[in-house]
Formats: structure tokens, C-alpha cells, sequence
């Protein structure tokens, strides 16, 4: 279903209203939320169309007043309302590109230093500051999962879930190696060093998808705590580490309030990892996966982050550059992410 296909959208909420009035429905209270968060969708749907629709008609009609009273001075006037349309006819069509499976899902990432020592690892953790700022931006909301720091600076790894519509749709295309450019603050004699991480971006799987996993393929194993958390995560083995045997995939929580939290939430991020694996190699059945997937996650570097000896933000699949590195570390990635939803095959 096309977006823009206005009379399927409306026909769609006239259906979900009347099942609303179906005796019953408010008893299955996660059947009938789904529901209403697709009702919202549609409805921030039809607003969007019809606010656009609005917004030409309020650009011809001051064209026609510029041309019957002769008055040039509106001209500038009319520039800034199209230009405003032109902004939110782009925003709309780029939500036309989310129609994978699950770009409507929920986006769990993780963030891996790289190559780089002490530079890779505080590069990892300007990548996490990245992230969560654009999350911000959009209106998500960030809840850290897992995050194993290091003594001297900067973070080994984070997982995080970024709660919002479209919210894998956007950051799917975010994963791959990200390199950095600059003069190491951690280097005595002032070079310039070269820092990589990777990020490893998968949706969340929805809790009704029916995913087997083998618990022979599993080894679970209990950890002390070392992250954020308080002293509730410091003092007890409340954290999970759990690794997928056939194909090496390792998962960690350890931010949850419990040891069985931290056990379901890893097992949902196993779950999802397995799904994504099995969507890329083309595996109906998860039992087909197999062999050593545990780096996954690194392959062609897809950005580079220069702050000296000039200042520049490249992807390297799209050509896209901005010249201003602080405000893309400060979270403005849209025309980075845009772009790549652009180029989509």
C-alpha cells in the first residue's frame, strides 16, 4: 500500500474503528494496543497528506493574489511558504522508502571499538553520544541495555533499544564501520590517528513471532555487573551473557533491575539477531545457520569522521558530505540516513 494512497489509508481507519466497537476488544489489551498504534500511524498519515494539501493551495492562492494585485513584494513571502512545503513534501517521501518488513519496529544497536586502542574505544562512546542525541532529535527514546566501559576512557561496547515508529526503517543503513580522523588527545606527541568502530543495528522482534531456538545451542552464563546501574547491578551476578553456539553470536544485558530481566531481554535481542542473520542469508529455518558470525558486524567501512586536517563527514556509499563534523556528532545524521533511503534498490 502506497503511502499515498489516500482512500486505502481512510478505509483502513474505518475498519479499525469499528473493530474498537466489537464487544470484547479492550479485553486482549495487547491485541487492541497494537491495534491503536496503528490507528495513530494511519491517522499522522492522513494529517501529513492533508496538511500538504492545505499548504499548495495556500502557495496558489497567494500566487494569484501576487499576480491580480501586481504586487511583487509578496514574492518573498510565497518563496518561504513553498519552500516549507517543499521541506515537508521531502519528509513525506522519504517515509514512503520504510516499507521493509520491519522498518516500523523498534532498533536495538550495538556499538564495538575497533581497531584504535584508547582512541577506538572513546570513539566508540562519541558514536554512542551520536546516536542518542539524534534519538532525542526525533523524539525516541533511548534505554541502555548493556554497557562495558573501559578504565581509562572511552566504552568497549553498548547496546542500546531506541523505542519509536520507524526507528530500525532509519538506522538500518547505519551499520557498518565508522572511521575516524583526528589529532589523538591521548597521544603525547600530537599525531594524527586513525580510530574505527562498528555498529550492529537489528529490529526488535515483536513478542508474537514464534522463533525455536534449540536450548542445546544456547550456553548461558551469569556475570557481576560492571556498567551503569547503581549498586543494585554491583552487588549481585544479575547479569546475562548468552552465545549462540552455531553461529558464535554473542548477547549481553546487563542494565535490566534482574537477572530474569536481563535473561529475557538478551534472549529477545538473540532472537532478533538469529532473524535478521537468517533474512541476509536467505535461511527459512534457523537451524541452517551455521559458522562463525560473531564479527558480523565488520565490513567496508561506510563513513569517515575527519576533525583534522580539515573538518568533514563522508559516506562513502552515497557520496554525501557535510563540512560541519560538530553538528553531525551532535545527532543532525538525517541527511546521511536520507540519502541511503534514496539509494534503495
Amino acid at each position: 500500500m502506497s503511502l499515498f494512497d489516500l482512500a486505502h489509508l481512510e478505509q483502513r481507519l474505518e475498519d479499525i474503528e469499528q473493530e474498537t466497537r466489537i464487544d470484547g476488544f479492550w479485553e486482549n489489551h495487547e491485541t487492541a494496543q497494537k491495534l491503536l498504534k496503528e490507528k495513530k500511524t494511519l491517522e499522522n498519515k492522513v494529517v501529513a497528506f492533508r496538511n500538504l494539501e492545505t499548504a499548495l493551495e495556500e502557495v496558489e492562492i497567494l500566487i494569484d493574489m501576487a499576480q491580480e494585485e501586481e504586487d511583487a513584494s509578496m514574492i518573498e513571502e510565497i518563496k518561504e511558504v513553498f519552500q516549507q512545503f517543499k521541506t515537508n513534501m521531502e519528509t513525506l517521501r522519504i517515509q514512503t522508502l520504510l516499507s521493509g518488513e520491519y522498518d516500523r519496529n523498534n532498533a536495538i544497536i550495538s556499538i564495538h571499538a575497533g581497531t584504535g586502542g584508547v582512541d577506538a574505544m572513546d570513539w566508540a562512546e562519541m558514536l554512542l553520544r551520536m546516536y542518542t542525541r539524534w534519538s532525542d532529535k526525533k523524539g525516541y527514546k533511548c534505554r541502555m541495555l548493556d554497557l562495558q566501559d573501559d578504565t581509562e576512557a572511552g566504552i568497549k561496547s553498548a547496546t542500546l533499544i531506541i523505542e519509536g515508529e520507524n526507528a530500525y526503517g532509519y538506522l538500518k543503513a547505519e551499520r557498518g564501520v565508522h572511521r575516524l580522523v583526528r589529532i589523538s588527545p591521548f597521544n603525547a606527541q600530537g599525531k594524527r590517528q586513525t580510530s574505527f568502530a562498528s555498529l550492529e543495528v537489528v529490529p526488535e522482534i515483536d513478542d508474537d513471532i514464534n522463533i525455536e531456538i534449540d536450548a542445546e545451542d544456547l550456553r548461558i552464563d551469569t556475570y557481576r555487573s560492571s556498567g551503569a546501574g547503581g549498586q543494585h547491578v554491583n552487588k549481585t551476578d544479575s547479569a546475562i551473557r548468552i552465545t549462540h553456539l552455531p553461529t558464535n553470536i554473542v548477547v549481553t544485558c546487563q542494565n535490566e533491575r534482574s537477572q530474569h530481566q536481563n535473561k529475557d531481554m538478551a534472549m529477545k535481542i538473540l532472537k532478533s539477531k538469529l532473524v535478521k542473520l537468517a533474512e541476509q542469508e536467505h535461511k527459512n529455518n534457523l537451524k541452517e545457520l551455521k559458522g562463525d558470525f560473531s564479527q558480523n558486524t565488520w565490513g567496508s567501512q561506510i563513513r569517515s569522521y575527519v576533525f583534522q586536517p580539515y573538518t568533514l563527514v563522508k559516506d562513502h556509499r552515497t557520496n554525501a558530505e557535510i563540512g560541519n563534523v560538530q553538528a553531525v556528532m551532535d545527532g543532525d545524521i538525517d541527511y546521511f540516513i536520507n540519502e541511503k533511503l534514496k539509494c534503495k534498490d
